[in-house]
């Protein structure tokens, strides 16, 4: 598919879905958006000049790619459910959600009888990552229409790869978050052990963060979480789901994750406060309190 053939449509306009929408507009592929609270939908129109889809089916029918960026695996499925009376035998709907490789397959095996495509494609890099274009997305399906739909892909993120078959993005984002979940595990403990050492953070952010300890959340969340600021970022309620899917995996294929389990409860314990709406780097908060 030529980038002059795609008629792109945006089905879910959070943070992540806003920003890539925009992008997709500065690229001249998008045509439509969907959003459930409609007042966001209209105020991206505004700012693009796209037509808002009074109904999921009604984007459908006059895109040919649909890019889908909801929470969770039921939101994804009623969402196919909605598009599918409206859904073009050829048209590709791609998935920016995290959800289990079995949902994935499920809601491919769906379009695939009306004869369309369909592309799981999670993306990492965070709400700042969206904002940027600069997220890495991977992706799961067929090559063909993976190639068909690369500039979409291409518009939201710095990097692309295929990774298999319908479902080999999401087992590939399965993965990324268990590194996500114990690299914040190790830095908030860390941190957390800092400040009852009485060190001074900047210095102590400088000196580990340019050594073998530095990561991306140290970089871009340990001034923040010091500060007590954590509303930067991506969700905690939202890793702890990506946390339970990765949890169902490890049982079905009889390994033990305890990495995982660990900031399952630790997660669970937050949103149980209230903090489900914090940055994942609120966990620093558990941490000073342990013991």
């Amino acid at each position: 598919m030529m980038v002059e053939q795609i008629k792109a449509g945006i089905v879910g306009l959070g943070a992540m879905g806003a920003a890539m929408a925009m992008h997709l507009a500065d690229a001249g592929l998008l045509r439509a958006v969907w959003n459930r609270t409609r007042s966001k939908a209209d105020a991206l129109a505004t700012d693009t000049g796209v037509a808002v889809a009074d109904e999921p089916a009604q984007l459908a029918a006059t895109c040919n790619v649909i890019l889908t960026c909801v929470s969770a695996d039921q939101d994804l499925l009623d969402v196919i459910g909605r598009l599918l009376p409206g859904v073009k035998p050829g048209s590709v709907v791609v998935d920016t959600s995290t959800v289990s490789p079995a949902t994935a397959r499920q809601v491919s095996a769906s379009l695939l009888e009306v004869g369309a495509g369909f592309v799981d494609a999670p993306v990492s890099g965070g709400v700042e990552g969206a904002r940027k274009g600069t997220l890495s997305v991977m992706v799961g399906g067929d090559s063909t229409n993976i190639s068909r739909i690369r500039p979409v892909l291409e518009a939201i993120s710095a990097s692309v790869t295929h990774m298999g078959p319908v479902g080999s993005g999401q087992a590939t984002k399965a993965v990324n978050q268990v590194m996500i979940a114990g690299i914040a595990e190790a830095v908030c403990e860390a941190l957390a052990l800092a400040e009852k050492l009485n060190l001074p953070s900047e210095r102590l952010l400088a000196v580990v963060g340019a050594g073998a300890a530095g990561s991306w959340f140290l970089d871009h969340r340990g001034q923040t979480m010091l500060k007590n600021r954590f509303d930067v970022g991506f969700k905690l309620s939202l890793l702890l789901k990506d946390l339970q899917i990765c949890q169902v995996l490890a049982q079905d294929l009889d390994i033990s994750m305890p990495t995982v389990e660990a900031a399952i409860r630790d997660y669970r314990a937050l949103v149980e406060m209230g903090d489900g709406d914090h940055d994942i780097s609120g966990l620093i908060r558990l941490k000073r309190d342990a013991g």
